[in-house]
């Protein structure tokens, strides 16, 4: 006897189908699945989303003008008025950590770019090609990185002067050489795989197989290395900031106004206390999140 089939019984039927139908895995969903798993990852992820929305929506956010000055106000210590307290000038602390993160991150962002573009390019480079390249652009590295990146930075800024350009140049040449060893060792993990020796066996230019074949393959690292350097960038640029050669005042970075507060540390503490969490907890948030990459992209954990 044939098997009847009705309406309803081919929408279950289509319906199971879809069920069983398997999901289709990539590299990058399995990364992310193992990236979930990591609690600490997700809450450094957290903080970071929440701090990209207090950049985004800092007029909102902020409750008075960050360069407003109230002489009525001056030195208050927090209250319901002033969350984080008032500084020398009156000006509301909480409102200015809060633009403080728009120019902090955008920076640190824009610094890091500017790393990865120039010195991950040349860590590429020399690690694709080996040999004599490696070798003049490595040695080139190390003459850099022979002085600390923070006395690097502060040279450049004492040429070219204050200001954000100034400063993302300075961070991005400090920067270089950190960067390039780090793109050049991720390069180098990929460089000897079977995959790439066949490539090569058929004729792939050099430039399809940087980009097509090995940046792709070692993606995943380069962004540990990316998303890690935002919090060196951040802790520079404060660094700088709050010895006098990085970013000129009334601009709200967090490291300008611990600079601000450094003369008053026993008379108001609160003056340094609130920018130093911001800067502590943004760069270790990034640092979590960078952790939990690095443990989702390692194929070890899988």
């Amino acid at each position: 006897m044939a098997k009847m089939h009705t309406p309803a019984m081919e929408a279950i039927e289509k319906r199971n189908a879809k069920r069983k139908k398997p999901v289709k895995s990539t590299p990058a969903y399995e990364s992310w699945k193992r990236f979930k798993r990591n609690p600490t990852a997700l809450i450094g992820l957290a903080v970071v989303c929440l701090l990209i929305l207090v950049a985004i929506f800092a007029p909102l956010i902020a409750p008075y003008d960050y360069q407003v000055q109230d002489f009525m106000a001056m030195m208050q210590k927090p209250s319901a008025a002033h969350l984080f307290g008032t500084d020398q000038f009156g000006r509301d602390i909480f409102s200015r950590c809060i633009y403080g993160a728009r120019y902090s991150l955008i920076i640190a962002l824009f610094c890091t770019i500017a790393a990865f573009f120039s010195g991950g390019l040349l860590g590429i480079i020399a690690g694709y090609f080996g040999g004599k390249v490696d070798t003049v652009i490595m040695r080139i590295m190390d003459i850099f990185q022979a002085i600390p990146m923070i006395m690097m930075a502060m040279c450049i800024v004492a040429v070219l002067g204050n200001g954000i350009p100034q400063l993302v140049a300075a961070i991005m040449f400090a920067s270089m050489p950190t960067m390039a060893r780090n793109n050049r060792a991720a390069i180098l993990r990929v460089r000897g795989n079977d995959y790439i020796e066949s490539s090569e066996a058929i004729g792939v230019n050099q430039f399809q197989m940087i980009v097509k074949h090995m940046i792709p393959n070692a993606v995943g690292v380069m962004i540990i290395y990316f998303v890690g350097f935002l919090a060196v960038s951040i802790m520079m640029m404060s660094s700088m900031s709050y010895i006098g050669v990085g970013l000129a005042a009334p601009t709200p970075e967090w490291g300008l106004i611990l600079n601000d507060g450094k003369s008053y540390l026993t008379s108001a503490p609160y003056m340094m206390l609130f920018p130093a969490l911001m800067i502590m907890i943004t760069c270790f948030a990034f640092n979590l999140m960078g952790d939990g990459l690095r443990d989702a992209f390692d194929p070890r954990l899988k």
